[in-house]
């Protein structure tokens, strides 16, 4: 019954990993049908953030009515939210279902984790299926463009959406039929000026690091006042917890220093993975003169090693503390953005593919130890809140990235005399001469160069995190948890 229930979490977590990047192949064909190109780069930004707003709301409300009911009503409204999206008419409608299909997204990573921990007594069984599921995960959201790209071209972009129905509906099924849960019975509150205004803060702190990173035009009198309203709802957010009988975000999770430690390494993680992600195919593709496809495959090293060390971590913590575990990973990093750091415009594609495959290797051996060490930092009955947070954590730590290097990048290319139109034209080798071809590639090897610089940091920093998790964390407390 246990395989069961993994089937069909690994299953819905394709579904929802997948949505976040699954559409980046086929915006062309969504943009000639529907019209509205200024509009296309809302249909990933929704996505993420309602996913973003509501994890943490699923979270408390898996503790207060169970896992297996949030995580069935997360998913039924990420089956609608599908279909909506594929019958959409126009670039507005599919916006918002997109945004519909994101709340019901925010169910998923943090209850299917939540639930392993609760079926998975032994600490090396947690792990092995954390693993799988952070291996699912990663691999899904690096396949999702190449299987959008194939239905574009075979079908119609609309079956990118209608493909989660039929296995969105089995999902439903097995978990319904397989996973048995008993919920205590005990009055129960719900923190609803908490969820608003944590909603809200979200909202307008995300809506303006989302705007700004493609305006570049932090001093906007809307951003501006977008990140005055954000701070004011959040300091009104703490003073309700503080009050609340059941707050949504328990404070005392941020006293607990495992939890703050392990969140800001996650926060680390996250910008990493989304610069990489964004400047690894501009490098491939502007300077090296690969195409497309090519520079997609470039990245395909990060989820194959990401799988294996996922699935290998288990293993790893039955030698090993959990934290050397996480340490290991975390200088694996740091080798992976230092070969990065040092790529040129000479550098070969395996030097890449090396860099590549060991930084998923990093990512793959830390991911589901770190759940491994929430679940051990909190009683049982607080543990979907924990994950959550850390879920929403790596949402918004690759918001904030997507921000902070764009912004490094755009200054970087036009300190240097550069701008997007000539970036945008070394795209097209063969349609620009040599020298203006050299000269614009020299700008967006700046910028980009800049960033893998800003990133070896940030690993860095991310291997000391590690040895701060040593001294921390026992043995002892995990094998309770």
């Amino acid at each position: 019954m246990k395989k069961q229930i993994m089937i069909a979490l690994m299953l819905v977590t394709s579904l929802a990993a997948m949505e976040g990047t699954i559409v980046s192949t086929a915006t062309p064909r969504i943009t000639s049908d529907l019209s509205g190109i200024e509009l296309v780069s809302w249909v990933y930004a929704i996505y993420m953030l309602a996913t973003a707003v509501s994890t943490p709301i699923y979270g408390k409300l898996a503790d207060l009515f169970g896992r297996k009911r949030v995580l069935l009503v997360g998913i039924i409204i990420f089956l609608i939210g599908s279909i909506l999206c594929g019958m959409a008419m126009n670039m507005t409608q599919l916006i918002i279902f997109r945004a519909f299909q994101g709340l019901g997204a925010g169910a998923v990573m943090p209850i299917t984790m939540t639930i392993i921990g609760d079926l998975n007594k032994e600490v090396q069984a947690r792990v092995k299926a954390q693993g799988w599921i952070s291996a699912v995960w990663g691999v899904s959201g690096v396949i999702g463009p190449l299987l959008g790209g194939f239905l574009v071209d075979t079908l119609s972009w609309r079956y990118i959406f209608f493909l989660n129905v039929p296995f969105s509906l089995l999902s439903l099924f097995m978990i319904v039929k397989y996973y048995k849960e008993q919920i205590q019975k005990e009055k129960r509150h719900i923190d609803y000026p908490g969820a608003v205004t944590f909603s809200l803060g979200v909202i307008a702190l995300l809506y303006a690091l989302l705007t700004g990173s493609q305006t570049q035009q932090w001093t906007d009198d809307l951003l501006i006042g977008l990140f005055s309203s954000a701070f004011v709802l959040f300091i009104l957010f703490i003073w309700i917890e503080k009050r609340s009988p059941e707050p949504l975000v328990p404070l005392n999770l941020f006293s607990n220093s495992t939890i703050t430690t392990v969140n800001f390494l996650t926060l680390f993680m996250g910008g990493i993975l989304i610069s990489i992600t964004v400047y690894l195919p501009l490098f491939t593709q502007g300077i090296l003169g690969k195409s497309a496809t090519a520079a997609g495959f470039m990245l395909m090293p990060m989820p194959v090693c990401w799988t294996i060390a996922s699935i290998f971590s288990g293993h790893l913590v039955a030698k090993l503390r959990p934290t050397y575990v996480i340490t290991l990973g975390t200088i694996f990093l740091l080798i992976a953005t230092s070969f990065l750091f040092s790529l040129t415009q000479e550098s070969s594609d395996w030097s890449i593919y090396a860099s590549i495959g060991i930084l998923g290797l990093g990512m793959g051996i830390i991911t589901p130890v770190l759940m491994l060490i929430i679940q051990g930092s909190v009683p049982q009955q607080k543990r979907g809140t924990a994950i959550s947070l850390n879920t929403f954590t790596n949402t918004f730590s690759q918001t904030l990235g997507a921000a902070v290097f764009g912004t490094l990048f755009n200054l970087q290319v036009n300190a240097n005399g550069g701008d997007s139109s000539m970036i945008n034209s070394s795209f097209e080798h063969q349609k620009v001469d040599p020298d203006t071809l050299a000269s614009v590639q020299g700008h967006l090897f700046v910028g980009i160069h800049t960033v893998f610089a800003s990133i070896m940091i940030l690993a860095f920093f991310a291997v000391i995190i590690g040895f701060v998790l040593i001294k921390k964390v026992g043995q002892k407390e995990l094998s309770q948890s």
